[in-house]
C-alpha cells in the first residue's frame, strides 16, 4: 500500500484579503481587515477534498481605516491584542460539496474562546504563473457571532439603537502558492 505525498500550500499575502463586516448602528456595515496573517493548506496533490487547513491573524493589524476604532477592538472590550496576540483556524473537515465548491468545518479561537465553525469555500482554479509557480485562489465566507468569543463591548444610542451587530460576515479572498 503506498502513502500518498501530502502537497503543502502556503498563502500568498500579496494575493489575499482577510476581511470581516460588522454592522454599526443597525444602518451600516462597517468592513475591517487583518493585514498580517499566515495560512496553509495540507492536501492530496490538487484536491482539496480532505485537506487540513491551517489559518492565523495577527490582531495587532487589524484596520478598520479609523485609528480611534482600531485601538478599541484591539482593546480588552474586543481582542485584547496584548493577552491575546493571535487568532486561530484549524479544520477538522474539508468537504466536497460541488464542483469547486466546499464546506469547512474547524476549530476558531478567538482570545481564550475556542468554537466550532463551518465556513463556505468557493475554489476558484488552479493555474500556474509566468514564474512556474502553481496557485490556487478561493473564496472563505462565514458568519460568527462575536459574543461567543468573549468580544462582549456594547452600547446603545440614546434613541436605543445599537451601535455594534452581534453578526459578524468572514470574506476571505485567498491565493495559496503550491510548495
Amino acid at each position: 500500500m503506498t502513502t500518498a505525498t501530502k502537497t503543502l500550500w502556503k498563502i500568498d499575502p500579496t494575493h489575499s484579503v482577510v476581511q470581516f463586516k460588522v454592522k454599526h448602528l443597525v444602518i451600516s456595515t462597517v468592513t475591517g481587515s487583518f493585514d498580517s496573517y499566515d495560512g496553509q493548506i495540507e492536501a492530496d496533490g490538487d484536491d482539496f477534498e480532505n485537506a487540513k487547513a491551517h489559518f492565523t491573524a495577527d490582531i495587532d493589524s487589524i484596520t478598520t481605516n479609523n485609528e480611534d476604532r482600531d485601538q478599541h477592538l484591539k482593546s480588552d472590550d474586543f481582542f485584547n491584542a496584548e493577552e491575546y496576540p493571535k487568532l486561530m483556524f484549524e479544520s477538522t473537515n474539508f468537504q466536497k460539496v460541488d464542483e469547486g465548491q466546499y464546506k469547512v468545518t474547524g476549530d476558531l479561537t478567538i482570545r481564550d474562546i475556542t468554537k466550532e465553525i463551518e465556513l463556505d469555500v468557493v475554489h476558484g482554479g488552479t493555474v500556474s504563473d509566468q514564474y512556474g509557480q502553481t496557485k490556487a485562489g478561493f473564496e472563505v465566507e462565514g458568519t460568527i457571532n462575536r459574543k461567543e468569543f468573549g468580544l462582549t463591548w456594547s452600547a446603545v444610542t440614546e434613541a436605543g439603537n445599537v451601535v455594534v451587530g452581534d453578526e459578524i460576515k468572514l470574506q476571505l479572498n485567498v491565493q495559496f502558492i503550491k510548495n
